[in-house]
């Protein structure tokens, strides 16, 4: 346990555990975390504060890998908790990667703070963390057909051309959390907003 203070960013990626919901578009989040798990060589197999976590380094940089596993609603139980065991500021040491279905497949949009924007995701964090300052990272599933309904929009999968859209959104994300730990979320946003 951190009895000093700890310098470590908390990159979280959100969607809802079990395979049932694999590749599905509310699971962009956890997809992300998996790819920067894969390119940094981060084992995310350690269960923490219903989180699955694993920690490693990240271009120098300390960084925690999480993905609650509390489903998509409650996932500040698990952030809030690994925020306040860690001793991180979230204003600036937290990243939370999530879908965004206002944004096209492939594009991603970066933002400093704000509200949960509907998202119960967020609206979580924001309850847990007592704060609308982390910043954040948006991966766009694509807008709800009209008839559908929301919940059984984002818990479903993607057409083969938009998931290889995503997949790029995917990489373009893990860059943008690289630049985040490295320089900052200044320069993230300068440099991957509106890019696609």
């Amino acid at each position: 346990m951190c009895r000093e203070r700890c310098s470590m960013y908390i990159i979280a990626g959100l969607g809802n555990p079990t395979a049932k919901y694999e590749k599905t578009r509310h699971n962009v989040g956890f997809d992300c975390i998996d790819y920067i798990a894969k390119k940094y060589n981060i084992k995310v197999t350690e269960s923490k504060c219903k989180a699955l976590v694993g920690s490693g380094m990240m271009e120098g940089e300390k960084v925690l890998l999480v993905k609650p596993q509390t489903f998509m609603n409650l996932s500040g139980d698990a952030i809030g908790a690994l925020v306040r065991f860690y001793k991180i500021d979230p204003d600036s040491e937290l990243l939370v990667i999530f879908d965004d279905i206002s944004l096209a497949p492939g594009n991603i949009r970066l933002r400093r703070k704000g509200s949960a924007g509907g998202h119960n995701g967020i609206k979580s964090i924001i309850a847990s963390t007592g704060t609308q300052g982390f910043s954040r990272i948006k991966i766009g599933v694509g807008e709800k057909p009209a008839g559908w309904d929301l919940a059984n929009y984002v818990l479903s999968g993607f057409s083969k051309e938009d998931r290889n859209f995503v997949d790029q959104a995917i990489e373009d994300a893990a860059d943008a959390a690289a630049t985040f730990v490295t320089i900052g979320m200044d320069e993230a946003m300068n440099r991957f907003n509106g890019k696609r």
